[in-house]
């Protein structure tokens, strides 16, 4: 193996692991039996979404999913047209 495929390697389990705790860490959509019986009426009712921490947790997801996703199609595609 080479240097550069043992980093990217290294570089996406990072990553990967880093969007597991990012996952984990956030609150499902409903909670429960209560959320099943609101039916998710209490974001209707005053429980406004700002920047608050979840807001923060999802928009990171967002961001390290985006960049999994380049890093795994850029290490394909150099391991595949760099060894030729």
């Amino acid at each position: 193996m080479q240097w550069y495929q043992i980093l990217l390697g290294v570089i996406t389990i990072v990553v990967s692991l880093s969007i597991t705790v990012l996952v984990v860490l956030q609150e499902s959509k409903s909670q429960g039996l209560s959320g099943v019986i609101a039916g998710g009426a209490e974001n209707l009712f005053g429980k406004s979404r700002g920047r608050s921490f979840e807001d923060k947790l999802v928009k990171y997801t967002k961001w390290a999913t985006g960049a999994f996703f380049v890093l795994t199609l850029g290490t394909t595609l150099l391991i595949l047209f760099w060894n030729r």
